[in-house]
């Protein structure tokens, strides 16, 4: 009997926790729909729009608990002011938002604050969007507005957070004014459409930029920053919608120290255009000590190399001519081991068609016996080859054909390179396959519509990296053929300069950059395949 209540009791204990689970199921709030919408400006201390401004403080109160969100880059206050006025709150949630402003601000003039996104509700972190604060210290909010767009010069997708500035052409205003001097109003294209709107313009003469400003302080660095001119002046009002185009100049030459990071070699590196370059010793070398200046490839550096001397320093004098410069170094002596001849074959394994072939050394080459290069085919059967050594890359490329589904038995045997200190390699063999050409899709490429040739065609992957490139001088197909399968995009360059490359602006010379135009596609090229594709420029 006493062990039928205890099963009772348990069972009613049971069904009772039970009952009260599914009440508590049934009554749990469900929290209600979530929050989107953004805060509310519900007081401005003065009223957004105040004209005759001439206070220190402007107060913002909200109908919630805000924060601020990336305010340095979101907040935007034309004309820039010397020094960031304090804002608070910063890291915590207030129902306002206090500036207070360390500088003078000028007479007469419309103040913007632009917040960009950075003032979101505390719970949810909606953005009140763009909220824009106005005030001028005269009688009167200028009203005026300019409009347009900011691209990239070289890459498909403009950078972000683009400074756009606009500089009142006055007295004091000149080409240098932008290296200088803050910009008359200034806006920023944020983190989403590279769109821009300068509002509350006055009217009058201006000149337009665009900055990626790197150091942040509404000037141009030349060696830092992003910039991108109109060269014709702007006058206010208009109606005219304007694209800036966006590039990196090449920076005015500077030399840096030089030193020796071996006992035969020592490295001058430098910024801006080297190409004129010269580097002359001042000490006077023994007859027994040779030397040769390499560039090292795809570095701002000039190698230096040098038969091995006993002289505790040398002196050099290193010129550039197209920048007028002229510096003079001394370069002392260190215990250090030679840099010895080592030799990289280009491919280990496999070897796709169209490419090619290469040595790559350490040390300059000076000379290769072509006699010393062997190829064989699978069936051991020598394959013509047809060495050619690139004293400007430091490389050397064996030309043979490439067949499908084939292996070759590559050779160098010793004293087919010779370096410049009269060192020859040791046998090098490698070995490469090749596979089938049904594995590979052909792509035939024309160009048609507004074109002024030369023009580099370059075919690149999804992420722009080059692939291949043709440059033309006339309407006529382009051989895409063996392809890897894979998403491609293809640029053209407009080569006005005709020097095969292509090449960036300068502000100071009045230079654009070339232009390049996109192919809106993406072309997917399958194996054994084959595809033609038509690009009509209408620009």
């Amino acid at each position: 009997m006493k062990l039928l209540k205890k099963l009772l009791s348990l069972t009613f204990l049971l069904l009772s926790i039970i009952t009260l689970w599914q009440c508590a199921r049934r009554g749990s709030p469900s929290g209600g729909p979530k929050d989107i919408s953004a805060p509310v400006l519900e007081k401005a201390t003065p009223p957004n729009l105040t004209k005759n401004f001439k206070g220190k403080k402007i107060k913002l109160e909200f109908d919630e608990y805000i924060k601020l969100k990336d305010l340095q880059d979101q907040l935007i206050i034309s004309p820039p002011l010397k020094y960031q006025p304090e804002i608070t709150p910063q890291g915590s949630a207030s129902k306002s938002i206090e500036i207070v402003f360390k500088d003078t601000l000028r007479e007469n003039t419309t103040y913007t604050i632009n917040f960009g996104q950075s003032i979101v509700d505390h719970n949810e972190g909606n953005p009140y969007n763009l909220f824009t604060y106005v005030f001028s210290t005269g009688d009167v909010i200028d009203s005026l507005t300019l409009s347009g767009a900011v691209k990239d010069a070289f890459k498909r997708k403009a950078d972000e957070f683009i400074s756009v500035m606009l500089y009142e052409i006055d007295t004091a205003y000149n080409d240098s004014t932008i290296y200088k001097y803050p910009p008359n109003y200034m806006t920023n294209t944020l983190d989403s459409l590279p769109i821009f709107k300068l509002s509350y313009l006055k009217a009058g003469q201006y000149k337009l930029f665009g900055l990626k400003d790197a150091g942040k302080n509404n000037v141009f660095d030349q060696r830092a920053d992003k910039i991108a001119f109109l060269e014709d002046t702007i006058t206010l009002p208009t109606d005219s919608i304007y694209l800036l185009s966006l590039f990196k100049e090449v920076p005015d030459f500077t030399a840096a120290v030089p030193s020796y990071v071996a006992k035969n070699k020592i490295i001058f590196g430098y910024s801006g255009a080297g190409d004129s370059t010269q580097i002359t010793p001042l000490t006077i070398l023994p007859d027994s000590v040779k030397t040769i200046v390499k560039k090292e490839k795809d570095k701002d550096t000039l190698n230096y190399w040098i038969t091995p001397t006993d002289l505790d320093s040398i002196v050099f004098s290193v010129t550039n001519n197209q920048w007028k410069t002229k510096d003079t170094f001394t370069v002392k002596t260190r215990k250090l081991a030679l840099d010895s001849l080592k030799i990289s074959p280009s491919h280990s394994s496999r070897i796709n068609f169209r490419e090619q072939f290469k040595y790559t050394a350490t040390t300059p080459l000076t000379n290769i016996d072509s006699s010393y290069f062997q190829v064989l085919n699978i069936d051991s059967t020598q394959v013509s080859i047809s060495p050619i050594l690139d004293t400007i890359n430091n490389e050397v490329a064996l030309n043979f054909e490439l067949l499908d589904n084939q292996k070759y038995y590559i050779t160098a045997l010793p004293g087919a390179m010779t370096d410049f200190f009269g060192q020859a390699n040791d046998t090098i063999k490698t070995t490469l396959t090749t596979g089938s050409l049904a594995d590979y899709g052909d792509l035939t490429f024309n160009l048609a519509g507004n074109v002024t040739f030369p023009v580099i065609v370059q075919l690149t992957d999804t992420e722009d990296e080059l692939v291949r490139e043709v440059t033309l001088t006339e309407f006529t197909p382009i051989d895409f053929g063996q392809l890897l399968p894979g998403e491609y995009r293809v640029r053209v360059i407009f080569d006005a300069n005709e020097n095969g490359k292509w090449d960036t602006g300068n502000f100071l010379k009045g230079k654009q950059p070339e232009k390049i135009i996109y192919y809106p596609d993406v072309m997917d090229i399958r194996a054994f395949s084959e595809y033609e594709n038509t690009f009509t420029i209408t620009e």
